[in-house]
């Protein structure tokens, strides 16, 4: 039996015109009866269980206990809502920094002492994570990395946006990084001359465009950085989880995970493709 197979039950759904994006009705009937909410949501530091919760990410994380988790891989949404009566509401800019502020600040705290955190963002909002991070964390590098599919989705009339930033900061000075999970070899002679070797760079031009169409991005973003600033077994969350990436790359390369997502379509999405990775 799987973690989100139920016993017996009677199907939830029998029209096929009441699956959603991703989803088969057998999915849903599958699916639904697991999801599990904040109520569901009771453990320790010493008593950690997996899960993906219905929850908006910053008030999950106050129901997480302190020093639990080991990495944060995480792309805050740019239009967050608190519960499904503000959906659609927009925050203002003094709004989303305190919101933002908020939930870094519980990040902080549930983090290990030798934890850190990779904040995904677009060009828009990166320097305000700047000042964020840095007020309760140790900014280590900010890394740019070849988006390929940022030029599809930008509406500028000037410069098409093919980059995205992501933040590295750390608890503590004392804090786990492989370096040869990160190094790369280049065959781009004008932007690294040393052909042949394997170097460490904050510019990575080597992430493909995605194909999966229920994937944000490549799954080689997030095993990379899973696999830099991780070990196997070790507990990986995502409070904004989308539609279960770093869930699915954590499932991948044997970390652990929690995620917490608003969207209720996202988070029966995220259950099926982390399940069947695990399965594979």
């Amino acid at each position: 039996m799987t973690e989100f197979q139920t016993k017996s039950f009677e199907p939830i759904f029998k029209n096929t015109l009441d699956s959603s994006p991703g989803l088969t009705i057998n999915d849903l009937n599958r699916y639904l009866p697991a999801i599990q909410t904040l109520e569901d949501l009771s453990m320790s530091a010493d008593e950690m269980k997996e899960g993906l919760f219905l929850s908006e990410g910053s008030i999950g994380l106050k129901n997480l206990p302190d020093q639990c988790i080991d990495l944060i891989v995480t792309e805050p949404p740019r239009d967050p809502w608190l519960d499904i009566d503000s959906r659609g509401s927009q925050m203002t800019l003094q709004e989303y920094y305190d919101w933002n502020q908020n939930w870094l600040s519980d990040a902080h705290r549930v983090l290990k002492s030798t934890g850190g955190i990779y904040l995904i963002s677009d060009w828009y909002n990166s320097s305000m994570y700047y000042g964020l991070l840095s007020n309760n964390f140790i900014i280590q590098n900010r890394i740019t990395w070849h988006n390929r599919s940022a030029e599809k989705r930008s509406m500028s009339s000037t410069w098409k946006n093919q980059s995205g930033d992501i933040w590295f900061a750390t608890k503590n000075d004392d804090f786990l990084f492989d370096n040869h999970a990160v190094s790369l070899k280049s065959d781009r002679s004008e932007l690294i001359h040393r052909r042949d070797e394997r170097l460490q760079t904050n510019f990575w031009f080597d992430i493909p465009e995605v194909k999966n169409q229920n994937s944000r991005y490549s799954y080689k973003l997030y095993n990379k950085i899973l696999e830099a600033s991780s070990f196997k077994l070790n507990w990986i969350l995502d409070p904004f989880m989308r539609n279960g990436d770093v869930g699915v790359s954590a499932k991948k390369t044997g970390r652990r995970f929690i995620g917490f997502e608003t969207n209720k379509d996202l988070l029966l999405l995220s259950m099926k493709r982390i399940d069947q990775k695990k399965h594979q």
